[in-house]
């Protein structure tokens, strides 16, 4: 199991000692999941909070008109999970699914609270990513209101310029709220503007 990134990853917030590291690496899942793969199904309870290794996931929510509305990507690096779901034990809200093959380090519940209570500076690591998620929410949640499309998405290509290229453009209209024609014009109107 490759999870050295995941161990420099936490390290960029708390030091592990050795035994430490050893024994988070022996209570973690690694999985292989193919494009197109469903790690989550809007409906099932939530069961793993999911570092990604390689690859990307969207997650997304379906509306009762068949309509996907995307809310976030996660690439190497990024975490992925519906934690309303995670942490009430509820059916989720959001599906999440393999943009591209990917390899992921997953938590579940119960293994997150053995290492809170058996590696208490893990408890301290998992606030700070959640804390740094909730803000990263609040501020999309502002740009989506106070924000043109043509700026969202001006900040979109900014913010995350490995994704912008990774992923096809009728999922960036997706996130950003708008269509695919509509951002079709916006890159149009970029263009002549460079």
């Amino acid at each position: 199991m490759e999870i050295q990134p995941l161990l420099n990853y936490i390290s960029t917030y708390v030091s592990l000692t050795e035994e430490e590291e050893t024994f988070l690496a022996s209570k973690v899942t690694y999985r292989k999941y193919l494009k197109g793969q469903y790690i989550l199904q809007q409906g099932d309870v939530c069961k793993h909070q999911c570092f990604v290794i390689s690859g990307c996931t969207k997650m997304f929510h379906i509306d009762d008109s068949g309509q996907e509305h995307i809310v976030m990507f996660a690439i190497e690096n990024w975490w992925t999970s519906d934690m309303g779901s995670f942490i009430t034990q509820t059916p989720a809200d959001y599906n999440i699914q393999c943009i591209d093959k990917s390899e992921l380090i997953m938590f579940s519940y119960d293994v997150i609270e053995d290492l809170y209570s058996k590696i208490p500076k893990l408890e301290r690591f998992f606030r700070k990513i959640i804390e740094r998620a909730l803000v990263a929410s609040q501020k999309r949640i502002v740009r989506s209101f106070s924000l043109s499309a043509k700026d969202r998405y001006l900040y979109f290509r900014n913010q995350y310029p490995k994704i912008d290229k990774l992923i096809p453009q009728y999922m960036v209209a997706s996130y950003l709220g708008i269509t695919k024609e509509f951002l079709s014009k916006i890159k149009k109107q970029l263009l002549t503007e460079e």
